[in-house]
């Protein structure tokens, strides 16, 4: 995995192309801090593949443990709260 500032980006555009065709992460920083990811069109694609695959909720994945048969569950449906 290499990294660049924009302006080294910038310059040597095609051979970073070329390092993430490869297989390569290339990140690109701004002002010394990590600001995009240059990568494969594979690793993209894997990437929005986990990324668009539905997750449940936290309380509803607690409620998916199948636990001791004599537990007493609240079977109400969980709240959605906004979290600021």
């Amino acid at each position: 995995m290499s990294t660049k500032s924009v302006a080294d980006a910038k310059a040597g555009f095609a051979s970073l192309v070329d390092e993430a065709a490869n297989g390569e992460f290339v990140t690109i920083t701004r002002h010394g801090k990590p600001a995009a990811m240059l990568v494969s069109v594979e690793a993209g694609e894997a990437a929005k593949r986990v990324m668009a695959k539905p997750r449940p909720n936290f309380g509803e994945f607690l409620m998916s443990y199948p636990g001791p048969a004599d537990l007493d569950r609240n079977p109400s449906p969980m709240r959605d709260v906004e979290l600021e």
